[in-house]
């Protein structure tokens, strides 16, 4: 079983071999890939150093499964060829997320969907996997809308926006702000670059993504994305309307009964979820889950997980483990 790290370098990469650890993800053998300028470094994984290799020797080297985090450009060109030679690819970018012939998935909500034919599969964007780990539990109630404002890590930009924020905070220079503007004590409402219709490229993410894993293409969805001075995990709070009056006693308890879903919802004890606790964690948190008084089939809920674990890496781990189980001959 030969596992492929494309992107191994990387702030997502360097999760990856975590999460591989933590898991427990058996292969025999790891390859770990990257650009030009780090090919020869050492990487370990499982107590065990592993040389890193360019893409090309990567390819010829046919490993069974590669999960990619590389950016969208290096998705595009080499997931093709990874994939020709029958490697399963599963990639983080969003190369592949909406092309109607490539799944995207969430495992507690959709990866019954894929199948032994399935060799790109696409991971889809950190904000929106922790929402549909919320959201799928809900989704018999029949969702009719969804408004998210999102509260996104500078780790959401790598490692330029952790850069960013720790040298305006300790008053040195930023060569190569991830920005416009200043990030530290401030809140930008600028996630990705701003599209014709006045929203951000990340803000469309959720609406389109959310329709496509919910299998909901007309699913009423707004969102405003804000990137906030935390160094790991997204925030979001989240309206959700319901086609019928909404039950919290019956919710509360499909929520606590979901998989990788953890319900902190106590708040006269001043239990919330919060980034901070969430960092270094693989669940989803959720939280101040009440009725909206406004609308009467509406819920408001606050989800938080770590943009780094369940909002890349592990998704891609658990998506790269269930096609192994499935469709890897052992």
């Amino acid at each position: 079983m030969r596992l492929a790290v494309v992107g191994a370098t990387g702030m997502v990469g360097t999760q990856i071999f975590r999460v591989l650890e933590e898991l427990d993800f058996h292969f025999d053998e790891l390859v770990p890939v990257a650009s030009e300028r780090s090919i020869g470094r050492i990487i370990t994984c499982k107590g065990k150093e592993y040389k890193v290799v360019g893409l090309s020797d990567a390819v010829a080297m046919r490993p069974d499964l590669a999960i990619f985090s590389a950016g969208k450009d290096v998705s595009l060109e080499w997931a093709p060829k990874f994939a020709e030679t029958g490697t399963y690819v599963v990639d983080n970018s969003s190369a592949w997320r909406m092309y109607p012939d490539k799944k995207l998935i969430v495992p507690e909500v959709n990866i019954s969907e894929l199948t032994a034919d399935d060799h790109i599969i696409a991971n889809p964007n950190c904000s929106t996997i922790q929402l549909m780990v919320a959201l799928a539990p809900l989704k018999k109630y029949g969702l009719k809308r969804l408004v998210i404002s999102t509260y996104q890590s500078v780790s959401g930009s790598g490692f330029k926006g952790v850069n960013q924020l720790m040298c305006e905070r300790e008053g040195k220079p930023v060569e190569k702000p991830a920005y416009p503007h200043q990030i530290d004590l401030n809140c930008l409402p600028h996630g990705g670059a701003f599209l014709e219709n006045g929203y951000t490229e990340e803000e469309m993410k959720l609406v389109n993504e959310s329709r496509k894993i919910l299998s909901l293409p007309h699913l009423l969805v707004t969102s405003t994305v804000v990137r906030v001075p935390v160094v790991g995990g997204h925030s979001e709070a989240v309206n959700v309307e319901f086609e019928q009056q909404p039950d919290l006693e019956k919710i509360m308890a499909d929520l606590k009964a979901a998989p990788g879903l953890v319900v902190q919802d106590d708040p006269k004890n001043n239990l919330y979820p919060m980034a901070i606790n969430a960092k270094d964690k693989n669940e989803t948190f959720v939280g101040r889950i009440r009725l909206d008084y406004s609308c009467k089939n509406a819920i408001n809920m606050w989800v938080v997980a770590d943009n780094l674990r369940k909002g890349a890496a592990t998704n891609a781990v658990q998506i790269a483990q269930y096609v192994k189980d499935k469709f890897i001959a052992k």
